[in-house]
C-alpha cells in the first residue's frame, strides 16, 4: 500500500487547479492564437495520475521569445519542483509540480499545426481565428494506415533487438538482455496497433498499451503479461521464442495489408540465428 494514497486521491483537484491557472494565463494573451489539450484530457479518459499535455500556438514573430521563456511561464501556474528537458532550443518543456502533477508544454507557430490522426482527440480552449476548429474537423475524417517505411523500420528494429538480446544473454549481461526483451514486447504492441489500424505510440513510449485505456485485445494483453521474465538464460531464450511466434503472425498480416512479399525463408534465416 502506498504511503501517498491520500495525496493521490487529491491529484484530480490539483490538476484542475493547474488547468485553471493555465487557462487564465493564456486566454488573455494576445500573442497566443490558440491552445489545446491532447493526451488523456483531449481523449476525456483521465484518471488520478493523468498529466497535462498542453499545446500552444503563438504568433510567428513571438515564437522564439516563448521558447526562451519556456522554463519561466510554468511558474505562473504553480510551484515547479524541477524541469525535465535540458535543451534550451527545443519547442517543449516538462514541468513537474510539488503537487505531483506534471505539465508537458509544446509551443508551435500556426503553420506547424496541420490535420493529423494525432489531432483527432483534442480539447480546444482558445481558437482566435477558428483555424483549430477547421483542423480538428479535418482530422476527425482521417484514418491511420501503416506505411511501408513505418513497417520496414518496425521489423528492422525487431530483428536488431532480437539478435542483441541473444548476444547479451550469452554474455550474462542480463539487464541489457532484459532491456532488449522489453523493446521486443513494445515492438509487438506497436505491430498489433498497426495491424488494427490504430496509430501506435512513438517508439519507447509504453503509455496506454496496458491497463484500462489500452486498445489491445485481451488476448494480446495476456501475452504481454506472459512475456515477463527474470535473470535466467533459459527463461529469456524461451520468451524470445514465444515472442517470435507471434511476430511471424502479425508480420504476415502486415505484409498482406501492404501487399508486399512475406519472404518467409529470409525471415526464418534471420530469427533462426538466435532461437
Amino acid at each position: 500500500m502506498s504511503k501517498h494514497k491520500e495525496r493521490d486521491l487529491e491529484l484530480p483537484k490539483y490538476r484542475k487547479k493547474l488547468l485553471d491557472s493555465i487557462e487564465k494565463d493564456f486566454l488573455y494573451d494576445d500573442n497566443v492564437l490558440a491552445f489545446f489539450y491532447g493526451g488523456s484530457i483531449g481523449n476525456e479518459n483521465t484518471d488520478d495520475y493523468s498529466d497535462i499535455d498542453l499545446r500552444v500556438v503563438v504568433v510567428p514573430e513571438k515564437i522564439k521569445e516563448y521558447i526562451s521563456n519556456k522554463k519561466t511561464r510554468p511558474g505562473n501556474w504553480g510551484n515547479v519542483l524541477y524541469y525535465e528537458d535540458v535543451n534550451p532550443l527545443s519547442i517543449y518543456t516538462v514541468a513537474h509540480y510539488d503537487c505531483f502533477v506534471k505539465v508537458d508544454t509544446f509551443y508551435y507557430e500556426p503553420d506547424d499545426i496541420r490535420p493529423s490522426v494525432w489531432l483527432k482527440n483534442i480539447k480546444v480552449i482558445k481558437d482566435t481565428d477558428g483555424k483549430m476548429a477547421e483542423i480538428l474537423e479535418t482530422s476527425m475524417l482521417l484514418t491511420y494506415e501503416p506505411s511501408l517505411k513505418e513497417f520496414e523500420l518496425w521489423r528492422s528494429k525487431f530483428f536488431a533487438y532480437l539478435h542483441e538480446a541473444y548476444r547479451r544473454v550469452m554474455r550474462k549481461e542480463y539487464y541489457y538482455a532484459l532491456s532488449c526483451i522489453d523493446n521486443l514486447r513494445l515492438l509487438m504492441s506497436t505491430a498489433w496497433y498497426m495491424d488494427a489500424g490504430i496509430q501506435p505510440n512513438t517508439f519507447g513510449d509504453w503509455a496506454k498499451y496496458e491497463g484500462k485505456r489500452s486498445q489491445l485485445e485481451s488476448w494480446q494483453q495476456s501475452l504481454l503479461k506472459s512475456w515477463e521474465c527474470g535473470r535466467s538464460t533459459v527463461e529469456i531464450l524461451n520468451i524470445m521464442k514465444s515472442i517470435v511466434h507471434e511476430f511471424k503472425i502479425v508480420h504476415r498480416s502486415l505484409c498482406n495489408k501492404l501487399e508486399i512479399e512475406e519472404n518467409a525463408d529470409w525471415l526464418n534465416k534471420i530469427v533462426n540465428m538466435v532461437i
